[in-house]
């Protein structure tokens, strides 16, 4: 028995074949039972670095010999390059050095290849004007006096977080009210079609607002009712009345010149910037469209103007910060506020004064400018950070898209450790270049245009390079699937905008003339600086006219003309990607249907 163990060692390590197999079958092993170790807790979760170091350094020659033994039982098949791994065997040091060497190069040059091809990348775009250092897209300071978001009612929204300087709360300090989330019902269940829909040309129900605020009475006192049903407008602004005080003070706050949250820009991982602002604003920002609504119908426009306005107040409050999701709550903002302007149009209840006042705050809004900002800052501020941040502590890559763990499991740490830093410089610039080449172009901010065929391009390059995973796509994967709908939101937002603006234009038209005029061309200059065309074509938009109403749109994000249509989901929701982009003058208009 001992001598026929011998005989197996013997042919183990002087044929080439069956050394490498061994090599690999041993490797494995250990890296098995490394996992059943550490998945059985046999080991501290969180050991001495010493011992950290010296896993690494054993589980990374466990995958070399994994790696090794494998390519090398292959190779070994062939007679000559088997004769030669004959001769090699001999010399035990020499095949253990070639081992680590082997190894040593391939850690060598894939950090040195990846990190010069990042470096060439960068020095082509900064060569080209682009900024490409995080602290470029960090907004400048401004005087705290004159900022909009230290005041005390907005500083609310996040002083239970963080302090003034953007450093974080510990612990969080949970005694801070929340002054700036006002919310419209006890819980999130809303009144059926309570809030109108401008792009199905519906009309919001304020009669379902006094009925839940009645029924609600009967629970809590949160919202205040009259003893006797009023209006149900009146009711309605009433149960709002509870948010007068805090409303009051954000209209004098509104009037500061600046406004920069105080976010922790310079934190190491950003994914853990800290926004709770956001959430509080889009909330705010339904409560004052809720209001104006309300406004609207009890016959108080000023009133309502001034709530639109502190709206869009909200939504510019966070315009510098180059944060993608920041501008998409921006958005969602300005599309609740499109919702009582559309209503007022409809009833005819705006004067020709508060028309051009409303023409005056919209046409500060430049959509497209701000997917730049956006994008850049996404590509340099927040990938960057990303990435810097894998790079130190790769450990963390399986926790990328959600809160990082302080101690995850040693497997994971170990596994992770292992990947050469080049690898992350390589899915860096992997994604980068497809922002750079595929979704940046897609906004054209000299033509006003938003290209859908651009964006569906730059998402299938995505989908084409992720389709097989390897070492230099996997974050491609994960960063860059969501952005093709990011643009489309930009080029929803943009389009509103200008129909709403259009709009505007053409009921102060009607005011002086009587009726709508034959063609858009008549507005300008006296209705509208300047006609926007259609971002999606860079053609006019469309506009027909008949009984004393009017349907105006744009072709949208399938870029076919159908007809002033609006196509709903089977939930009922408008579909953003199919259909037409339409404004109707009339609240009778059918959605699905055209004029």
């Amino acid at each position: 028995m001992k001598a026929k163990l011998k005989a197996i060692l013997h042919t183990a390590w002087n044929e080439p074949r069956h050394f490498f197999f061994w090599l690999m079958q041993l490797s494995l092993a250990g890296l098995v039972l490394g996992y059943v170790v550490d998945r059985a807790n046999l080991l501290p979760y969180d050991p001495h670095p010493w011992v950290q170091t010296a896993a690494n350094a054993v589980a990374a020659c466990l995958v070399a010999g994994v790696v090794v033994g494998f390519f090398g039982f292959i190779l070994s098949c062939i007679p000559p390059i088997r004769r030669l791994f004959a001769r090699m065997l001999q010399s035990r040091f020499f095949v253990l050095a070639c081992l680590v060497t082997l190894v040593a190069l391939f850690y060598t040059e894939e950090n040195l290849r990846g990190k010069w091809a990042w470096e060439r990348y960068k020095q082509a775009c900064e060569a080209k004007g682009e900024k490409m250092e995080p602290a470029a897209f960090i907004p400048l300071p401004v005087p705290a006096n004159q900022n909009f978001a230290l005041t005390p009612v907005v500083a609310s929204s996040y002083a239970g977080l963080l302090d003034k300087d953007g450093h974080e709360i510990q612990p969080r300090d949970t005694n801070v009210v929340n002054r700036l989330k006002m919310a419209v019902t006890h819980d999130s269940d809303w009144p059926s079609n309570g809030i109108g829909n401008w792009q199905k040309s519906t009309v919001s129900d304020l009669k379902s607002w006094q009925q839940y605020y009645r029924a609600l009475a009967a629970k809590t006192n949160e919202f205040p009712v009259p003893s006797q049903p009023q209006s149900s407008a009146a009711d309605v602004l009433l149960a709002l009345s509870r948010y007068d005080s805090a409303i009051d003070e954000l209209r004098r706050a509104s009037q500061l010149p600046y406004s920069r949250f105080p976010l922790s820009y310079g934190k190491e991982n950003p994914v853990t910037i800290l926004l709770p602002h956001l959430g509080a604003l889009r909330e705010c920002a339904r409560m004052l469209q809720l209001r104006a609504i309300a406004e609207l119908q009890n016959g108080q426009t000023d009133k309502a103007l001034e709530d639109m306005r502190l709206a869009l107040r909200l939504a510019d409050s966070v315009r510098t910060e180059p944060i993608l999701v920041s501008h998409l709550v921006r958005i969602a903002i300005v599309h609740t506020v499109l919702q009582p302007v559309w209503e007022g149009l409809a009833e005819q209840k705006w004067s020709g004064a508060q028309l051009a006042a409303l023409d005056r705050e919209l046409a500060g809004l430049d959509f497209l400018a701000d997917y730049r900002l956006s994008m850049r800052g996404e590509l340099v501020l927040f990938e960057g950070g990303i990435f810097d941040y894998l790079r130190h502590h790769p450990e963390q890559l399986p926790y990328l898209c959600g809160e990082p763990s302080s101690s995850p499991p040693a497997s994971v740490r170990i596994l992770c450790r292992l990947i050469p830093r080049g690898w992350i410089y390589q899915n860096q610039l992997r994604c980068a270049r497809v922002m750079e080449q595929g979704y940046l172009p897609v906004a054209d901010v000299d033509q006003r245009i938003i290209s859908p065929a651009a964006t569906r391009r730059a998402d299938a390059a995505v989908e084409a390079d992720t389709r097989h995973l390897n070492p230099y796509n996997v974050m491609e994967r994960i960063l860059l699937p969501a952005l093709g709908k990011a643009a489309r939101r930009f080029a929803s937002g943009q389009s509103s905008v200008d129909l709403a603006r259009v709009a505007i234009a053409l009921e102060r038209y009607r005011q002086a003339h009587g009726e709508h005029p034959e063609s858009l061309d008549a507005l300008v200059p006296q209705f509208i600086a300047k006609l926007p065309h259609d971002i999606i074509t860079g053609q006019p938009l469309k506009y027909r006219r008949a009984d004393g109403q009017f349907v105006l749109y744009s072709v949208g994000w399938n870029e076919t003309d159908d007809g002033g249509r609006v196509v709903l989901k089977e939930s009922g929701t408008v579909d953003p990607e199919n259909g037409d982009w339409v404004w109707h003058a009339s609240p009778h208009a059918e959605a699905g249907s055209s004029l």
